[in-house]
């Protein structure tokens, strides 16, 4: 493949090629453009600086693949922004907002407020053109929409994302500029291998659809009228957006072990009496809905651990069962005091809030499979344990948000929002509870800071490939939940299997074009 000359166009490639999905097959090109940039980035390079969205764009892609990147080089877009005729052609300009939007979102600390007034002026444009419908140059309406409805921190439902992609990659194609050159026939090589990776990969969640189907019924969970099975497609694509398809036994048990802690966490609400409880937690079969779940997770988690061993050369059985007593303790501990009535204190409830969200027994099995060693030092290192804490923290204090309504007419104050307003106002009235749920969002958002600058630093440590898959799971929190508890989302299914099972219709071929 023959790659555009200036640094604009080698970037759009760059992008180009993660949005079609085939960007693992260009490593090594990829870091040596990024590695180029990143020395222009360094030079204050006049080229990437003075225009917007090539500053934008290189600073995102930069900071997400982990390089040390200063937002303070985008200050001079916040003071250009408030000179209205010095940026009168970015403002209609769909492309250069969508590249400023999408880098606002990267912010990793709490003083960057250059990204957050970029966000939310740029934000604010981009819904303008789109309730408008008016996008200028080579930018999907559907893009747009996209963007503002899921943005960086947020999962993408990876094969939708794909499948739009792919279909329209001619007719927006690789944006290229007077001074660039990249061969004709390149952009048909990167549909045609685009398509191929698409359709192996559609192939590949079917083959992991039916093998969840079978272990639903293997373990006897279809037995358990209580639990809220969804659909297991709906689980995959999840799933995707945190373990890429070359780890599918990976994010196949992901979804075995978020089942099983949605099937226990039913178990716990509405369908075991105290001493069926007291069982699972502890030792005993006190009815056969308490045989059932002990041996779906023993079962499930010793083949896993099996498996691992494999991988990791030493055993990590103990680690798993360990993090699921955890949770099934948080468990207990949030029914005894629902049961009694008892309203916990925001430091006692966070913890134990943490634990019983199952951000232990759903992700951490799965690492152990992808391939790089993760150790007890490792696992047990402050650092594994603060992404682990926010991700956490970020999961269960959202969920609080979409939850508190229910807890309300329950009765129970066990519940972020309901407890931060009855510590501050001591009520739960409208008033208080708004004010509850802004500070909740205050502290999701520092939670997700935190959490981003530790995933992207550049440091020893805790390998890359573990670290993004708890930024994946803070994602996939928050598509879970983007269409109310999380079990509303039936849209989200309906358009995932469109993507799976549907046909491919790509658009005529058509070559890059020229950009004044």
């Amino acid at each position: 493949m023959a790659y555009p000359s200036n640094m604009y166009s080698s970037l759009c490639l760059v992008d180009a090629l993660e949005k079609m999905g085939i960007s693992h097959h260009f490593s090594c090109e990829i870091n040596s453009i990024l590695d180029k940039t990143y020395r222009s980035w360094l030079q204050n390079d006049q080229e990437m600086m003075v225009d917007m969205e090539t500053c934008a764009m290189a600073f995102r892609i930069l900071r997400a693949h982990g390089y040390a990147v200063s937002s303070d080089v985008c200050s001079h877009i916040v003071e250009e922004s408030r000179n209205h005729d010095s940026v009168q052609g970015h403002l209609n300009d769909t492309k250069t907002l969508l590249e400023l939007y999408k880098a606002s979102h990267l912010r990793i600390l709490e003083d960057e407020w250059n990204l957050g007034n970029i966000g939310s002026w740029s934000g604010k444009l981009l819904k303008q053109q789109s309730c408008s419908k008016r996008m200028s140059r080579l930018v999907m309406l559907q893009e747009v929409e996209y963007a503002i409805k899921m943005p960086f921190y947020s999962a993408t439902v990876q094969i939708v994302e794909h499948k739009r992609n792919v279909e329209h990659f001619v007719t927006k194609s690789i944006q290229m500029r007077k001074s660039a050159y990249m061969a004709y026939h390149a952009t048909e090589d990167i549909l045609a291998l685009a398509t191929k990776e698409f359709n192996s990969i559609r192939s590949l969640y079917q083959k992991e659809v039916e093998c969840l189907e079978r272990w639903v019924v293997e373990v006897r969970l279809d037995q358990l009228k209580y639990v809220r099975l969804m659909p297991v497609d709906f689980w995959i694509f999840i799933a995707s957006d945190i373990f890429p398809s070359e780890l599918s036994e990976a994010r196949v048990e992901w979804v075995k072990n978020a089942i099983l802690t949605i099937a226990v966490d039913d178990f716990f609400d509405v369908g075991g009496s105290t001493e069926e409880l007291e069982n699972l937690v502890g030792v005993g079969f006190s009815s056969e809905d308490v045989e059932i779940s002990f041996y779906a997770i023993y079962n499930t988690n010793n083949r896993i651990g099996a498996k691992a061993m494999e991988v990791q050369n030493r055993s990590v059985i103990g680690d798993i069962a360990e993090l699921w007593v955890d949770f099934m303790r948080g468990q207990r501990t949030e029914a005894e005091w629902q049961r009694k009535g008892y309203i916990p204190t925001m430091e006692e409830y966070m913890p134990v809030s943490v634990m019983s969200l199952a951000y232990g027994p759903i992700p951490v099995p799965s690492l152990y499979l992808i391939g790089p060693e993760l150790s007890d030092d490792m696992f047990r290192s402050s650092e594994f344990q603060d992404m682990f804490k926010h991700t956490s923290v970020c999961a269960r204090l959202l969920n609080d948000l979409h939850t508190y309504n229910k807890e309300r007419r329950q009765g129970s104050y066990v519940n972020g929002v309901l407890l931060h307003a009855h510590r501050h106002s001591g009520s739960t009235s409208s008033a208080s509870i708004e004010a509850a749920k802004e500070e909740i969002r205050k502290i999701i958002a520092i939670s997700q800071r935190e959490l981003l600058r530790l995933v992207l630093r550049d440091a020893d440590g805790i390998p890359r490939q573990f670290r993004e898959i708890w930024w994946n799971m803070r994602k996939g929190t928050h598509l879970f939940y983007l269409l109310g508890d999380g079990f509303c989302a039936m849209q989200l299914v309906a358009e995932a299997n469109g993507a799976v099972y549907g046909p491919l219709e790509i658009e005529g071929t058509q070559s890059c074009k020229e950009m004044s």
